[in-house]
């Protein structure tokens, strides 16, 4: 094993069925200007020539190691090859991505200058064009805004603020509160999920440096762990245990329409009361949701402020709703969220 600089890189990439992009791929993983990098690939079973094509790099290139432990799922994929890993940085990788060749280079020599930073993520670019629909492009618009670690911090429970294949963390981060979990839930958002609520610091480079490939076969398309009933339940089950709720504030819902009331309900049954709730329809203000009575959003102007969950999803309005709020002295964070 050749001895390692302090910008080491390990990468892993599973793969299961990837012929068609796997290549591609991989030579953007070659191309990198950082050449200091091990690439640990676990094949996951794969029956369409992929096994073979890492195979046959593995023998030209010590850097390259192909785990083959027969087909064992994605999670446990992953979690075999960080386990594999034997430098201090990891980098995530999928078989039908594209790095740029900087990409190692600036996430390890970020992480190496800003030790308060353990996850690191990039900016990234959707492809190809015409397979794109417009709300996955409003997504990746909203996700390429969520840069520092407050904003990410702020965000994350609205979407998955980091691009899973586009991220680089320190190998003590994984070892302290891997690995990834397998279960009815994305693997990647409930990872970052466990990290918040461990206070890990995440950001994310203002740089696209990886194009993020869209096709209707992504395991997020077609995996039930990726629907939405399956991200409002994780995403739930960490909200209901954040501190700010359990402050002796009162807990008050920017929202009071069938599918709000729903995601509450989430909450709801997990411990958390909701004291009163806002909506600007005049046919709702003045009703009741339960127990909780709908009020104008005038009604937030008050010296004992509640802590506010805004979970209105439409991204414009979300915005309008944050303005109004900081007008009112609502400071995002300390006095609201966003909930997606």
């Amino acid at each position: 094993m050749t001895s390692r600089s302090a910008q080491s890189v390990s990468i892993v990439l599973p793969v299961y069925n990837a012929v068609t992009t796997l290549r591609e791929c991989l030579n953007s993983i070659l191309d990198q200007t950082l050449p200091d990098w091990e690439l640990i690939a676990v094949d996951d079973g794969s029956t369409d020539g992929s096994a073979e094509i890492l195979k046959q790099l593995e023998r030209g290139d010590e850097r390259i190691r192909v785990l083959s432990p027969g087909k064992v799922g994605l999670v446990d994929a992953i979690n075999r090859g960080h386990a594999a890993a034997t430098t201090g940085l990891v980098a995530r990788m999928d078989a039908d991505d594209v790095m740029h060749p900087d990409r190692l280079l600036k996430q390890s020599g970020y992480l190496k200058s800003h030790p308060d930073i353990d996850v690191l993520a990039t900016q990234v670019r959707l492809f190809p064009d015409e397979a794109l629909e417009a709300g996955y492009r409003e997504y990746i618009r909203w996700q390429n805004e969520c840069l520092t670690p407050d904003q990410i911090a702020d965000n994350i429970y609205v979407e998955s603020p980091l691009a899973n294949p586009s991220v680089m963390f320190r190998r003590t981060v994984f070892d302290r509160f891997g690995p990834y979990r397998d279960g009815p839930f994305p693997e990647d958002y409930e990872f970052w999920l466990r990290l918040h609520a461990a206070g890990i610091r995440m950001a994310k480079l203002p740089d696209i440096l990886l194009d993020w490939r869209e096709s209707q076969g992504r395991t997020t398309r077609s995996a039930p762990r990726f629907s939405r009933e399956a991200f409002n339940n994780i995403r739930a089950d960490y909200l209901a245990q954040d501190h700010r709720l359990h402050s002796g504030r009162d807990i008050v819902v920017w929202g009071a329409g069938r599918v709000t009331r729903q995601r509450v309900r989430l909450i709801e049954e997990r411990g958390v009361a909701v004291s009163a709730y806002i909506d600007i329809d005049p046919r709702k203000i003045g009703g009741e949701i339960g127990e909780a009575i709908v009020h104008e959003p005038g009604w937030l102007k008050q010296s004992d402020k509640p802590f506010v969950l805004v979970y209105v999803t439409n991204h414009g309005a979300r915005e309008q709703i944050r303005q109004e709020l900081e007008r009112m002295g609502y400071e995002m964070g300390d006095d609201f969220l966003c909930v997606g």
